[in-house]
Order: structure tokens, then sequence, then C-alpha cells
């Protein structure tokens, strides 16, 4: 069951039931996911069920050895950084679905709202971050676990180091931290996901807290070929064209250029492809190609 939260109006974008189908059937789409989810499973799996790696040392060395209690200690936070439109959200959604079904239990996953980011108000940022870490406690309860992302996090969460740090930022950084350093009472029940696009504004004291950062580049050749091949199922794309799409759309040396991300390939590629043919003809292959040379890919925000 999916709702929409209602009850804590301006806090949360969402509020998911997990298992939730619609994240099932979105992680489907997601090229790499299986592959990408196996490389954090073992940290999100620990970071939310802390007992565990007891019970894995008790089963390997017939006792609890001390490196578990530093395992245990740790935040139960990680950051998804990379380029808009490489599937950072996404992937984070999917991987909370994916976990609490491995696991068969009730969990509940919240995406914080842009507008926690308030209207100017002194103090009304680090208020809005601490009412929200308040429902997600709350409603994770004694027996079941939250997940939280943090979308666009660079905005909340950006160094307290420069010049143009003022006041309010930082007191929000900090009531973010203690929050984050707060969730280490809760015996894994909580775990916190960031997801950046400017990883290199992100406060250091977040980032030294990430038990994992994970890194979403752009699609490489062959993740361009697995779209193309999925997208444009049905067309009967020949593989020479299909290759000719797949170098198109990445990097160039000269002059240097991005490759395209995901959501360029998705967003503003394939309905550019459509728009070529419809509503008068079938979409040719010269059609794909006309609109692959004609597009641009998004910028990075790194710079």
């Amino acid at each position: 069951m999916s709702t929409v939260a209602d009850s804590n109006p301006g806090l949360f974008e969402l509020e998911l039931e997990l298992p939730d189908d619609r994240l099932l059937e979105a992680s489907k789409r997601l090229i790499g996911f299986d592959a990408r989810y196996e490389r954090i499973r073992r940290d999100l799996q620990l970071l939310s069920g802390p007992d565990e790696i007891r019970a894995w040392s008790q089963r390997s060395y017939r006792r609890v050895l001390p490196l578990c209690d530093l395992i245990r200690d740790r935040y139960p936070l990680m950051i998804f950084a990379g380029d808009v439109g490489n599937g950072k959200t996404q992937t984070a959604e999917a991987a909370c679905d994916r976990l609490a079904r491995a696991r068969s239990e009730d969990a509940m996953l919240f995406k914080l709202s842009t507008r926690v980011r308030g209207d100017g108000k002194v103090g009304q940022v680090s208020h809005l971050i601490s009412q929200a870490f308040e429902v997600v406690v709350k409603d994770a309860g004694k027996r079941r676990s939250a997940f939280l992302i943090i979308d666009e996090a660079d905005s909340l969460a950006s160094t307290r180091e420069t010049a143009q740090s003022h006041h309010e930022d930082k007191v929000a950084v900090n009531t973010l931290i203690q929050r984050i350093d707060d969730l280490r009472r809760h015996g894994g029940r909580i775990v916190v996901i960031l997801c950046t696009n400017r990883l290199t504004v992100l406060d250091p004291g977040i980032v030294r807290r990430a038990a994992r950062t994970e890194l979403f580049p752009r699609p490489n050749s062959d993740e361009r070929r697995a779209i193309f091949a999925m997208d444009y199922d049905g067309l009967n794309l020949s593989k020479g064209l299909l290759e000719k799409l797949v170098e198109i759309t990445g990097p160039r040396d000269n002059p240097p250029r991005l490759g395209f991300t995901f959501s360029d390939l998705r967003s503003r590629l394939l309905p550019e492809a459509v728009l070529e043919a419809f509503p008068d003809r079938p979409m040719t292959g010269d059609d794909v190609l006309r609109a692959a040379t004609r597009l641009t890919p998004s910028p990075s925000l790194e710079g």
C-alpha cells in the first residue's frame, strides 16, 4: 500500500509501505540494478540489521569478535552521488524495497520533501529537519524498520567551511549531523540515504560518516546498448544502427563532451525520436539517429 504523506504536510514527498510492487517493477527497468544492488546489499544489510554481524561472528569463529562492535557502531548513512539523471533516487528506493522483500518484513520508506528547505525564516530549516527525523523514528517503532531518502542533499548538507556558508546553513548541517548521530541508538532500524548531484560540496562531517559512498557514473557503452535494446524493442532496428546510437550518445574527446545520462536517453532522446514520426507513420532508425545527433547531453553540476 502506498500513500502520500498527508499526516505530515510539507515534510515528505512520499511515504511508502514496503515491500511495494511498483518499486519492484521500476527496478526491472533500471539498467545494471542487480549488479549494483549486490555491491551495496551487504552494507545496507549490516546497517539495518547490526545484530547480524554478531550472528556471523558466532557462526564463523564461535565467539563475538571485537570488530563486531566497530561494525555495529557505524553511522546508518549511505551516500549516492552522481550527475542528474543517473538513477540515484530510483536505485535507493528499489534497494530498500529489495532488502525489505529479502527479509520478509514490514518497512517504511520516507522521501524528504524539498519544502524542508523552508522559506528563509530563522531556524526554520533546522526545525523541519528535526521534525522529519522525529516522524521517521516514531514510525519505525520497535518491530519495523524505516528508510529515509534525502534527495538533492547538497542543498541541505553543503560544507560549513566556505565563506559563502550562511549561519542558517551551518545550523541546518549541524542539525542533520546530530540527527544522523542519534540514529545509532535505534539499533539499525533506520537507515538514511543521501542522494547528491554534487559530492564535492557536501560537508566533510557528513561524508566521513557515510558507511558507503556509491558513485553513479553516466552509462557506459554496454549500458547504453542495453537501454536501446530494451526501449526500442519491436522497432527492428539493425545491429549496425544500434551500434551507431551507442557511439553517438557516448563521450567524445574532440571536441570534449560528456556522454548522455540515463535520463537523457529515456526522457529526452526517446520522446524526440517518437516525435519524428508521430502521428503520421512508423518510426525508423533514421528518426532515432537524427534525434540523437540533434540533442546534447545534460551538463554536469560538478563543473
